[in-house]
């Protein structure tokens, strides 16, 4: 399907305020407008018409979701399949370092040689003591791979309202392949590199965002593209191709290390693809916010913070960010406020089960039916084929039957949730709940895989979700907002794996499910707080009239 056809722009509107005086009119954004200058924008435009800046260019340069989906797909892959060789290449690393360290004490002991990993020495590492050591290096690695874009994701985010998103992407895909080159440097000498160094790799990903802040800005890229109304369609996709990522990306690396008989030769491939996505970003993707919105943007923020205009990027100020969620002054209102946090805590608490009950529900299985590795790759397989089915067919569809081609009412959709987005939020929380609670009462492993298939058809709350929070804020706060939730999901990526495994520990000799009727309870609260959620309410911001022509008022903005 043509994206011009699915996220259709004509006739959506926008309601427009001039000075207080003013009548209020509702203008249509395609219709009637004043040329457009150079820079893309005439002086009157209001914030909300984004893509009136790019009508006269020519299709290859004009923004859309056509134009990042197919890489973000190639990355999803990548990312997915580079797990489980990393993770190979870690247990291999401290292995040599463990038996390299004895052999220096004693001699006699067990040395690994540079092939003993590749040609059956896997055996030698099964050990409690290597075990600890890949465990405890694993959780500083994922710690650097969550605190780190903690730090910066809201801040970067910020940053792509002022200037822009493709600088935000490319500096990403710069941190994580450079996190790849020192991957495979350590791989192809594997007998003179310390393990320490992959440490080097999870710290680049880490302060260039990592996947949480890639996730943030092709959400943000989508925003600028897509109006309001067709917004969880296109999440959805993008929510889609993570799911392909990680049920296809270990397969694809798995028969690459068949094939070629070394985790090396994965690492070099991932990183050429990665190298070729990159360049197809800097030298194809169009800029999705124009010239005059990033000038706009600086100006606003300068008269918000005065001289201290990026004061909200110091990296001491880690929770400052989320003050995006609780907006006050001209525009704001206890209702906007309420929406925001309600939706912004709903995300995080789906964010957050999701990294915390992976390995819970694989151990689980494990322990309870006695699954292998060829028993929960089937059951992963069939629970990401919901979802992907969902994401990227069913919703759309359904979304097409409800507000058609061009959407109805697309104008107050543009305005804060409405009652579709809200639906659908609601449908797939229940879904996600019940679940839950079939995996805390299945006692047989199909019933727990039909569960799994249940509650992975509620994942189009997500996109719903996430498509919500962007219709509550202006577009130059788009960027800021989205970073902030990629803050959210940081810290729930470092808490929620701890709460989760801790619960498992504790019950798993009486009662294993327990950890399952947390989670089941967990959602069911989520589902109760949505119901706080008012639909069309909306970040309220006056028009400057200072720069309209014929105006000299000096008043400061409102916003």
């Amino acid at each position: 399907m043509d994206p011009a056809d699915e996220f259709d722009l004509v006739g959506v509107q926008q309601e427009g305020r001039h000075n207080p005086g003013s009548q209020h009119e509702q203008t249509p954004l395609l219709k009637h407008r004043p040329p457009v200058s150079d820079d893309g924008g005439d002086e009157n435009e209001d914030d909300g018409d984004t893509l009136q800046d790019f009508t006269h260019l020519p299709w290859y340069r004009q923004p859309s979701i056509g134009w990042i989906l197919v890489p973000y797909l190639v990355l999803a892959l990548i990312y997915g399949g580079i797990i489980s060789p990393k993770i190979n290449l870690v247990v291999d690393l401290v292995c040599r370092e463990y038996y390299s360290t004895h052999h220096l004490a004693d001699p006699s002991s067990v040395r690994v040689t540079a092939n003993a990993f590749d040609d059956g020495g896997r055996d030698l590492c099964r050990t409690p003591e290597v075990s600890q050591r890949v465990s405890l290096f694993m959780l500083l690695g994922d710690l650097l791979g969550a605190i780190l874009p903690a730090v910066v994701s809201p801040r970067l985010g910020a940053l792509s309202d002022l200037y822009g998103r493709k600088p935000i992407l490319i500096l990403n895909g710069l941190g994580s392949m450079g996190g790849e080159v020192i991957t495979l440097l350590v791989a192809s000498y594997r007998d003179t590199v310390n393990v320490n160094w992959m440490l080097l790799s999870f710290f680049l990903e880490g302060v260039t965002g990592s996947a949480i802040l890639a996730m943030a800005m092709v959400n943000t890229y989508a925003t600028d593209c897509v109006p309001a109304h067709r917004r969880s369609t296109a999440f959805g996709y993008f929510h889609g191709c993570t799911c392909i990522g990680i049920a296809l990306g270990p397969i694809l690396a798995g028969y690459v290390v068949e094939w070629s008989g070394s985790i090396v030769t994965v690492f070099w491939i991932m990183l050429g693809i990665h190298v070729c996505c990159a360049f197809f970003v800097v030298l194809f993707v169009p800029e999705s916010v124009s010239t005059r919105r990033r000038k706009q943007a600086r100006e606003k923020a300068a008269r918000r913070d005065g001289a201290s205009s990026m004061r909200h990027l110091n990296p001491l100020a880690l929770l400052a960010p989320l003050k995006v969620l609780y907006p006050t002054g001209p525009g704001s209102s206890p209702a906007l406020r309420r929406n925001l946090v309600v939706l912004a805590a709903m995300d995080t608490i789906m964010y957050g089960v999701a990294m915390g009950s992976a390995n819970v529900l694989l151990i689980y299985v494990n322990y309870r039916f006695g699954w292998g590795t060829f028993e929960s790759g089937r059951y992963l397989t069939a629970v990401n084929c919901t979802r992907v089915a969902f994401l990227m067919a069913i919703l759309p569809i359904i979304t097409r039957l409800i507000r058609g081609r061009g959407g109805d009412h697309p104008s107050a959709s543009s305005q804060g949730s409405d009652w579709f987005d809200l639906t659908i939020m609601r449908i797939g929380i229940a879904l996600e709940t019940a679940g839950w609670v079939g995996y805390s009462m299945a006692g047989r492993g199909d019933l727990f895989t039909l569960s799994g298939i249940v509650g992975a058809a509620g994942s189009v709350s997500s996109p719903a979700l996430q498509s919500a929070l962007t219709q509550h804020v202006p577009a130059d706060r788009t960027g800021q907002l989205l970073g902030a939730n990629g803050l959210l999901h940081a810290l729930a990526q470092i808490v929620a794996p701890v709460i989760f495994n801790a619960v498992f520990v504790a019950t798993v000799g009486h009662f294993p499910q327990a950890a399952f009727v947390c989670l089941a309870a967990t959602f069911g609260t989520a589902f109760v707080i949505s119901w706080l959620i008012k639909p069309h309410v909306y970040h309220e911001v006056e028009e400057d009239v200072t720069a309209m022509p014929g105006f000299t008022n000096t008043t400061a903005s409102t916003e």
